[in-house]
């Protein structure tokens, strides 16, 4: 008898396949082939810091961050993602170790080391790299609270990595994409992040209370503007764990678009098994089930980003 594995290795249709999961293992081998071989998009002229943050938890945030980076690498992009929770989900994800001791984005924020001297490699992915977060951030807000400027601490070391700026200055070793992962939450890390940056990804769950935090959100992006970073952008909002089955899914995403018109991509994110089980393997959802649903949204997603530009 012949298993799922037999049947993923060897060429032919999907009739071939005698039964559903061979079938299913035969669609998943193809999709990895053809994520090898998709064409890169254009890269744009100078880095793209992107501050991905929503204080409501639960929302698909670290998901939405590490599945986009991934997806854009994929599309031939250079990015860099910034681990800025103290849980360390993404540097989980992205298979990176992030033990206490390993050089992390506390060592960046507290002790001032060189952005380019904590970051690593992620092994499943070419061109990701990442910036690991250690337990150790979560005493970081308590120790930047005496620190001279302590809100623009982040934004020096990314501005400072030589791999950070146009294509004039850096050349084609240049970062194109920086994601910073924020914590579920509005204190100074999100705060070092919303400075640091220039776009704004909010990844918003298709439920009635994404929508009430989603404003408290806004007025902090706002303050931060007017006193700190008048560049910052809100650029892309996200619709994770849509279900197309429910009347609610359909209409607060109707409500977000109606009220942020095309800042919200098209591209939508469905509640996916497949996305949720991922993380416990180290991976992201591009690699670990690359023909899923939730991998082609988060591909689709990652498309949408790279060919759009700055909204006001």
């Amino acid at each position: 008898m012949r298993t799922a594995a037999d049947v993923a290795s060897m060429g032919g249709s999907f009739e071939d396949a005698a039964t559903p999961l061979a079938r299913a293992a035969q669609h998943s081998l193809m999709a990895r082939q053809q994520a090898s071989a998709r064409p890169a998009l254009p890269r744009p002229q100078a880095t793209r810091v992107f501050v991905v943050a929503n204080q409501k938890g639960g929302v698909g945030k670290t998901t939405s961050t590490v599945n986009v980076a991934a997806g854009l690498a994929q599309l031939g992009q250079r990015v860099l993602v910034i681990d800025l929770d103290p849980q360390g989900n993404a540097s989980t994800a992205l298979s990176v170790e992030h033990r206490r001791g390993v050089p992390s984005t506390y060592d960046a924020l507290v002790d001032g080391v060189p952005l380019a001297d904590v970051v690593t490699p992620c092994p499943d992915i070419e061109n990701l790299f990442v910036v690991p977060a250690t337990i150790d951030l979560a005493g970081a807000e308590i120790e930047l609270v005496s620190v001279v400027a302590r809100e623009g601490r982040l934004q020096r070391a990314i501005n400072g990595h030589p791999l950070v700026g146009t294509a004039q200055d850096v050349g084609d070793d240049r970062f194109d994409f920086v994601f910073i992962d924020c914590p579920p939450s509005l204190g100074l890390l999100t705060l070092n992040a919303l400075v640091a940056g220039d776009e704004m990804m909010i990844p918003i769950q298709a439920e009635y209370y994404a929508l009430e935090g989603l404003g408290q959100l806004l007025e902090t992006v706002d303050m931060v503007r007017a006193h700190l970073n008048p560049d910052l952008a809100v650029s892309t909002i996200l619709v994770t764990m849509y279900d197309a089955r429910t009347r609610l899914a359909a209409g607060v995403a109707e409500e977000v678009r109606d009220h942020f018109g095309d800042q919200v991509l098209k591209t939508s994110i469905p509640r996916s098994v497949r996305v949720s089980e991922a993380p416990s393997y180290g991976q992201t959802v591009m690699t670990y089930d690359p023909g899923s649903p939730g991998a082609l949204s988060y591909l689709e997603a990652a498309r949408e980003i790279a060919t759009k530009g700055v909204r006001p």
